[in-house]
Formats: C-alpha cells, sequence, structure tokens
C-alpha cells in the first residue's frame, strides 16, 4: 500500500517538458550525466523515449536532483527523482543515488521490467560495453566493488556506533561506546575516497543495495 502511494506521488509531480531537443552527450559528461533510451519497438509505443538525468545539477531550490523525459527527441516532461513517468503502455521509473543511476526502467502494465539502453558515449554506456566486450574482468570488478565497500563499512561502523554512543539520551541509557579502532585521518579519507568510486562503479551498472551502498 505504502509503495502504491507513492509510486502516486512520484506521477503527481511529473510536469509537463518545455519541448526543448535533446543534446547530445559530450565526452566531459560521463560522471555528471545520465543519458538512458527506450527504443519505439514494442506495439503501441511509436516513439523513442530517453531519460536525461544531470546528477550535479538541481531541479528546484531543494537541491533535488531533476529526471527530464524526451519523446522522439523533445523534452516531453520533467520530474524529481524519484521519478514515474506514464508512457503507452506502462511507465518509466528512475531513482539516484549520492553517486549516480539507482534505477531507470520500463515497467509495462503487466508487471514486466526492462532497463533502458544506455547512451554508448556516457559511463553507463561505456560500463556496459566494458561488461559485454569482456565480461571476466567485468565480473572481477563488479566483485571487488563489494569488496571495498564491505571493508569501508566494517571499519566505518565502530566510528559510527561511538558517535551515536555519544548522544546524550543514549549515553545516559546504554553508556558510551568507544571504537577499537583509531584510524588516523589520512586512512579515514582514503577510506571515503575508496567507497566512493566502488559506489560510483556499482552506480553505473545500476546495482544498489539498501545495507551496502551509500553507507
Amino acid at each position: 500500500m505504502f509503495k502504491q502511494w507513492r509510486r502516486r506521488r512520484a506521477i503527481e509531480r511529473v510536469r509537463a517538458g518545455n519541448g526543448r531537443p535533446l543534446k547530445r552527450f559530450r565526452w566531459w559528461q560521463p560522471l555528471s550525466r545520465s543519458l538512458m533510451y527506450l527504443p519505439a519497438d514494442a506495439p503501441g509505443r511509436p516513439a523513442e523515449y530517453a531519460v536525461d538525468v544531470r546528477h550535479m545539477r538541481s531541479e528546484n531550490d531543494m537541491g533535488e536532483t531533476g529526471a527530464h523525459l524526451y519523446r522522439d527527441g523533445y523534452q516531453y516532461a520533467r520530474s524529481v527523482v524519484p521519478a514515474v513517468f506514464p508512457i503507452e503502455g506502462g511507465a518509466i521509473e528512475v531513482a539516484t543515488t549520492t553517486f549516480g543511476l539507482r534505477r531507470c526502467h520500463y515497467v509495462a502494465d503487466d508487471g514486466t521490467e526492462r532497463q533502458l539502453v544506455p547512451d554508448p558515449r556516457s559511463g553507463e554506456g561505456r560500463r556496459a560495453r566494458l561488461d559485454r566486450d569482456h565480461p571476466v574482468l567485468s565480473r572481477w570488478i563488479g566483485v571487488v566493488s563489494v569488496i571495498l565497500l564491505l571493508v569501508a563499512l566494517l571499519l566505518g561502523l565502530p566510528a559510527l556506533v561511538e558517535s551515536l554512543s555519544r548522544i546524550p539520551p543514549v549515553a545516559e541509557r546504554w553508556g558510551t561506546f568507544t571504537s577499537p579502532l583509531d584510524l588516523p585521518v589520512w586512512s579515514t579519507v582514503v577510506i571515503g575516497l575508496v567507497a566512493a568510486v566502488a559506489s560510483t562503479e556499482r552506480a553505473l551498472r545500476l546495482r544498489y543495495s539498501a545495507w551496502l551502498d551509500e553507507n
């Protein structure tokens, strides 16, 4: 029920586009822009759709990221994310994380899902090409990303627990916790950078885990 309410709210946030043409993907935008396509290859869907997400550009005064839907190359609709764009035969759902796309799928009325195709010049497109041309290397990169995030999580968790335990109401009831790991500042910075790189790699593959990513 909550999921249905959230979906309705996302649809209500959709606004009409201004009809401007879709700009081509530039070589310097792999990490700042995502561009995904839904070809016109299904009965009842005569138009090609494209979803354009600028990760470093705010859609409103609240700093929320926006997703823009293009129909046959012209802006058709826009919304903050998470977004749900109703189209012929279903809807396009878009969600993001701090590091890129979390989801960009076409969900048909019968419940079947299909991920949109990334622009070949985008970060997602380049990562998909690596997976297609070098599947073994791609799998190993994915495994390393998960390992790095797990290490960062395990090393950072004690410090997080220590910080939370120092909150007065928590300390009064359960006492304070002292982390057994006394990491120097430089190692904390390195761990943060490594986790960011690993999370970005997963976002380029549209992989997301609530307990692993963005922690």
